[in-house]
C-alpha cells in the first residue's frame, strides 16, 4: 500500500493552490500549472498545507501519483527545474540564435532546436546546454529530445549526455 499520499505538501510563500471541481491549478512566481483532478482523490488545503486522501482502497496508488505530481507543480512554480546537458566530441558545440538553439554535432548541417512555450534554453559555454522551466515533465522531455539528436556512443563517449551521466565504455575490436 502506498504511503506517498499520506505525506502533506507544504505551500511556500507566494504560491497559491486553486481547487475547482475538475481542475487543480497552482500559481507562483515562476508561472502557473494545472492538473485535471482525478475522481478517486480528495484534495484539501489547510493553512498552506495540502493533504490528499483516496476515496477508497483501490485509489490509494492514484492518490500517491497525484500527490507527487502536485508536489512537483508546487516546486516548479516556486523554484523551477533545470537539466544540464554536455556536448562531448571534437567540433561539437552549441550556440543560441535568438531563442533557438543551434547545435553542431558532426552532421553536414547545424541542428536548430526551437524551444517550446515555457522553456528557456541557455548555453553558459560552447559545450553546455541548460534547459530550464516550471514543468518537470516538459523540461525532461526537451532535454531528452536534444540528447536524442546525437546520443553518446559507447566507444569514445562522443555525443550529447546529461551532466553526471556515466557512459559505459566498450573495448574496441582487437586485430
Amino acid at each position: 500500500m502506498s504511503r506517498v499520499a499520506k505525506k502533506p505538501v507544504n505551500l511556500p510563500k507566494g504560491v497559491e493552490l486553486n481547487i475547482q471541481p475538475e481542475l487543480v491549478s497552482v500559481k507562483g512566481p515562476k508561472g502557473s500549472l494545472s492538473l485535471v483532478k482525478s475522481a478517486g482523490v480528495e484534495i484539501t488545503v489547510d493553512n498552506g498545507v495540502v493533504t490528499l486522501a483516496a476515496s477508497d482502497a483501490s485509489q490509494v496508488a492514484l492518490a500517491g501519483t497525484v500527490r507527487s505530481i502536485l508536489a512537483n507543480m508546487v516546486q516548479g512554480v516556486s523554484e523551477g527545474f533545470e537539466k544540464k546537458l554536455e556536448l562531448v566530441g571534437v567540433g561539437y558545440r552549441a550556440a543560441m540564435q535568438g531563442k533557438d538553439l543551434s547545435l553542431s554535432l558532426g552532421f553536414s548541417h547545424p541542428v536548430v532546436f526551437v524551444a517550446p512555450e515555457g522553456i528557456t534554453l541557455a548555453t553558459p559555454t560552447q559545450t553546455e546546454v541548460l534547459v530550464q522551466g516550471s514543468d518537470k515533465q516538459v523540461v525532461g522531455e526537451v532535454a531528452a529530445k536534444i540528447r536524442g539528436y546525437r546520443p553518446p556512443e559507447p566507444y569514445k563517449g562522443k555525443g550529447v549526455k546529461y551532466a553526471g551521466e556515466v557512459i559505459i565504455r566498450k573495448e574496441a575490436k582487437k586485430a
